[in-house]
This record gives C-alpha cells, sequence and structure tokens, in this order.
C-alpha cells in the first residue's frame, strides 16, 4: 500500500482580523477570513478551500473515470457551490452543489450517455474528499448532460 504526504505551513500574524499566509508547495496563497463573515476578505480562506477541494476531486475523479471507460468527451466544465450557515455565531458547512456540464462529441450514442449518467454519481462516491466529508456536509449534484449537436 502506498502513502502519501501533503504539508502545508502557515504564518499567521494575529488575532481574528490578521491576514495570514500558507504554503502547500504548489499552493501559495494569503489567508483571512471573508468579509462575509466580518473578516478582511484577503486571500482564500477555510471555505473556499473546502469547496475547492471537494470540486476539483470531484472533476478529476469523473475525468478520470470517463477516460477509463471510453467515453467520447468533447468537453467538460464544472461550477460548485458551497452554502455556510451562520446561526447564532456557530459556523456549519452545510452543503456542496456539483454541476458538472459534460458534452460527449456527436455521434455518441444513447449507452455512451447512459454510462455517463452513472460515472457523474459514482464520481461522488469515489472522490477521497467526498468521502472524508460524507455524512458532515450534504452533497448534492446537478449535472447538464449532452450530445455535441
Amino acid at each position: 500500500m502506498a502513502k502519501h504526504s501533503f504539508h502545508l505551513n502557515a504564518d499567521w500574524p494575529g488575532g481574528r482580523n490578521s491576514v495570514g499566509s500558507i504554503d502547500a508547495g504548489q499552493l501559495k496563497t494569503k489567508i483571512s477570513i471573508p468579509q462575509e463573515m466580518d473578516g478582511p476578505g484577503i486571500g482564500t480562506n477555510p471555505d473556499e478551500m473546502l469547496l475547492g477541494a471537494a470540486a476539483t476531486c470531484y472533476v478529476i475523479t469523473l475525468a478520470a473515470m470517463m477516460e477509463r471507460a471510453e467515453l467520447p468527451l468533447h468537453e467538460m466544465g464544472h461550477t460548485s457551490e458551497g452554502i455556510v450557515d451562520v446561526t447564532n455565531g456557530v459556523i456549519s458547512y452545510e452543503e456542496i452543489i456539483h454541476r458538472p456540464t459534460v458534452t460527449l462529441q456527436s455521434g455518441a450514442t444513447a449507452a455512451h450517455m447512459e454510462k455517463l449518467e452513472k460515472l457523474v454519481e459514482k464520481a461522488e462516491k469515489s472522490c477521497m474528499i467526498s468521502r472524508a466529508i460524507q455524512g458532515n456536509v450534504k452533497l448534492t449534484l446537478e449535472p447538464t448532460l449532452s450530445i455535441k449537436q
């Protein structure tokens, strides 16, 4: 069994409304509390980072599954939305909604579309970030699937 370690260094110079930084190899950025939560809104924040981790894990997993299934991909895009609830000072990451848009090449068959529909669902269940947050954050899929005309 192969194990992989990932490392992150953080610099946080002060209190709640400070601006810090993180360095995780290819990911280097400033961090702070978002303006929506009365912070300085500089750089990224944990809410965006969790959404980014979930979205990139999902779209990469879906792309790999489609490639292995030899689906005739024309183009693929993806958006995700994270919903965070702040009630009585308690912050809860409520839901992540993935909205993949996949267009297969013209000439794709009904069997290709059926396989794509299954893979869109399977990718969410297979992604390691989805598995890590399962039971804590609701995960919703709203795919748009088509064949190029």
